[in-house]
């Protein structure tokens, strides 16, 4: 089982950035595929991102072009540098591997507001 700690959020205005973080436990975290999702209030939790364990890459129609996701396998971590940011954005932002889910965990508060 993997642990995973989300971390990087905040306030920001539109048109602004954020990078997330997500610090994953065990060693075969390098060998999932990692996902980011994100759950507005009173929305189901929605697909963002994912990035195999080589690096390849997809997105969600919703944020292509202005999210990139990145890992660094030898820290556990995997990232998710948002810019462009809209009001829509706001949401809580989880990551997660892909597709089969470990326990989720408590995710990282972005709200995109002037």
């Amino acid at each position: 089982q993997v642990q995973l700690v989300e971390s990087g959020g905040g306030l920001v205005q539109p048109g602004g950035s954020l990078r997330l973080s997500c610090a994953a436990s065990g060693s075969i975290f390098r060998i999932f595929t990692m996902g980011w999702y994100r759950q507005a209030p009173g929305k189901q939790r929605e697909y963002l991102a994912r990035i195999t364990s080589s690096g390849s890459t997809n997105y969600a129609d919703s944020v292509k072009g202005r999210f990139t996701v990145t890992r660094d396998n030898a820290k556990n971590t995997v990232y998710l540098q948002m810019t462009s940011l809209k009001p829509e954005d706001t949401a809580v932002y989880y990551c997660n591997s892909y597709p089969h889910p470990q326990p989720w965990g408590q995710g990282t508060q972005v709200t995109v507001s002037s």
